[in-house]
């Protein structure tokens, strides 16, 4: 058995990135005994707000970088937008259990692409393409309607645009070239969108929380309801694809695969290297969450076994929704309200969520509508 550094509390566990997703880390951290220093840029971060320390610099600040490095037992990241050459210096220095590799894969949606072929799994026809045209000779063999992504950024819906026919081929060629480095896509009809959040441990053991069904308006997740209805033979096949790509990637500490539903196929879509927004509802749901289940997985201790208490929907909170979560609390006991901390409230800025829970969905449904009501 390989030896395996393990990190107990009150060590201290230092987290790059101090959004929502590392407050949340920290928080289930703090709760095991452990100390939090958190790298962001910005001063009183979310994360800041609940660790011992913050490192207020850039990312990509190698000195801030090390100092982080010194100054804590092991590190993990909230975002995949880590800098590849800080990473590959804290895997160097055995502060990284997660390693760069995945970082590397899910920075890129070509490498994405390809991992997921290599595993055998099946996603979406796709050609890279480099400019205009690139661009018009890969549509004469993909049917529309299709998708155009930028390789690298683009969260949300943002660096990418639908074609839908032969009309928008100048436009796409257009971003294209003032993108560069582009993949397209078919675009897929599917009848739901799923996700699969798991954790493997250094040791290779691996644990999957239930599949989430999500809904999204305007390329932001709204909605994911928990368990996901499909049936045994698509529930059999996304945990298959979830536990090859698992090991074909050597993942350590949680991540999440997005799918699409075809009947009884799924098309892998794109995964995330850490805890993902439909996997919130495992808190409150779940025997242990996805954040306490990752750090864990870092820390080099055992998984704990996963089971859901009972069926959830999350549902996210936006900037211009904010005030009236608020006037809910005052009037409705219903769901569980996290608030982020963030210092603006801006227009379909994640600013938070709210998850219900109870026997069946149909009651959760029927909670929802009236908490809808107390919003009003």
């Amino acid at each position: 058995m390989q030896n395996i550094k393990q990190i107990l509390p009150p060590q201290t566990i230092g987290i790059i990135g101090g959004g929502q997703l590392g407050r949340m880390m920290a928080i289930a951290a703090r709760y095991m005994g452990y100390q939090i220093i958190v790298l962001d840029p910005k001063p009183n971060c979310p994360t800041a707000q609940v660790a011992d320390e913050q490192i207020t610099a850039a990312y990509d600040d190698m000195d801030a970088v090390k100092l982080l490095a010194e100054k804590t037992d092991v590190i993990t990241y909230e975002f995949e937008n880590v800098d590849l050459e800080a990473a590959v210096y804290l895997q160097e220095h055995g502060k990284l259990p997660q390693g760069s590799l995945a970082l590397e894969i899910t920075q890129n949606r070509e490498k994405e692409k390809q991992m997921m072929r290599a595993a055998d799994l099946n996603v979406p026809a796709f050609a890279i393409v480099t400019d205009g045209a690139t661009c018009k000779a890969a549509l004469e063999n993909i049917s529309l309607p299709a998708v155009i992504k930028t390789c690298s950024g683009g969260y949300d819906g943002k660096g990418q645009l639908k074609i839908n026919t032969t009309e928008d081929i100048d436009q796409v060629a257009d971003f294209a070239t003032k993108h560069g480095h582009c993949i397209i896509e078919q675009w897929i009809t599917f009848d739901k969108e799923i996700s699969v959040v798991f954790t493997r441990s250094q040791s290779g053991e691996m644990t999957t929380f239930p599949i989430a069904e999500n809904e999204h308006r305007d390329h932001i997740l709204y909605k994911t309801t928990v368990p996901a209805r499909v049936n045994e033979t698509v529930e059999k096949k996304a945990y298959e694809a979830v536990i090859a790509l698992a090991e074909k990637m050597e993942i350590v500490g949680t991540f999440a695969v997005e799918m699409f539903v075809k009947e009884n196929a799924i098309y892998l879509n794109e995964m995330a290297p850490r805890p993902h927004n439909s996997g919130h509802y495992t808190i409150e749901a779940c025997t242990i969450s996805q954040f306490g289940q990752h750090i864990r997985a870092i820390c080099g201790l055992p998984l704990t076994p996963v089971s859901l208490h009972q069926p959830a929907v999350m549902v996210n909170i936006l900037g211009e929704e904010l005030d009236q979560i608020q006037q809910a609390m005052t009037r409705s006991g219903a769901g569980f309200v996290h608030l982020y901390g963030k210092d603006e409230a801006k227009t379909k800025r994640k600013m938070g969520h709210v998850t219900f829970i109870a026997e069946t969905i149909a009651e959760i449904e029927e909670t929802l509508q009236q908490f809808e009501e107390a919003k009003r």
